[in-house]
């Protein structure tokens, strides 16, 4: 599809994504890359993002691939100034790193019968979603506020973190995810609250619904049920990861306010 907005619209913009070698972070990637971006990805596994970067090295695109999970704390900082030292810049941070898996309430509570794997696995989606969220965040603070190494007084630079829908209303077996997006959502708004006023810095999130050819919907939905959600949505399609990922290069463009 064509996009709407013009080819230049993030033209000298750096940005820092997690989770950005795959599913909606890499359509991200690659969407702001077409639109004149410079990219830099974190991610746990090489592989991924070795063939994350080679594809958008491919298409013209400057990317690199720093590997680090955002659940410790030391590699949010070393990919951060890793990024930072690469491009001297950053002017984006985008968190889409994510987890999930299929879990009933009870098989989460201490007393459930998978209690101890099943509650690891839990704080790991908290720890991936949320509180990797906000470590992100606050390691990138330093060179997203005005007057932060590599950018003018006059003006910081955007935040976007990618939730859910989940906690919104309800889902089964999700109740760690939603939980977890609930937490970015609330860690959004509070940032955009304090770091607006203080730092000149824009948070937004993008909550997307169920997206199609995403490691999630394969892995939560059998492609039976996917097919027959189709007949309840209002348009009798689910979203594409291109639909989110133009309204991250609105949001991430000057047009985003």
């Amino acid at each position: 599809m064509e996009s709407p907005f013009k080819a230049d619209a993030l033209k000298g913009k750096v940005a820092l994504l997690t989770g950005g070698g795959s599913g909606i972070g890499f359509e991200i990637s690659t969407q702001f890359g077409k639109h004149g971006a410079s990219i830099a990805i974190m991610g746990r596994r090489r592989q991924v993002l070795d063939s994350a970067v080679s594809v958008l090295n491919s298409l013209g695109i400057p990317a690199v691939g720093f590997e680090g999970d955002v659940r410790k704390q030391e590699h949010c900082k070393q990919v951060v100034e890793a990024t930072f030292k690469h491009y001297g810049r950053i002017d984006i941070l985008v968190n889409a790193a994510a987890g999930n898996f299929l879990a009933s309430a009870e098989d989460l509570s201490t007393n459930g019968f998978r209690t101890a794997d099943v509650i690891t696995v839990y704080s790991a989606v908290l720890d991936i979603d949320s509180v990797g969220t906000f470590t992100m965040c606050r390691e990138a603070l330093k060179y997203l506020r005005k007057g932060g190494p590599g950018r003018t007084l006059s003006t910081g630079g955007l935040i976007l973190n990618i939730s859910a829908t989940l906690h919104y209303t309800a889902a089964w077996y999700q109740i760690h995810v939603s939980a977890a997006k609930a937490a970015v959502d609330a860690t959004t708004r509070t940032l955009a609250l304090e770091w607006g006023t203080d730092y000149d810095i824009k948070v937004n999130g993008i909550a997307p619904g169920p997206i199609s050819g995403t490691p999630g919907m394969s892995k939560l939905a059998p492609e039976e049920m996917t097919n027959k959600a189709r007949d309840y949505m209002p348009l009798f399609k689910l979203g594409e990861k291109w639909d989110i990922a133009m309204a991250a290069v609105y949001l991430a463009s000057d047009a985003g306010g």
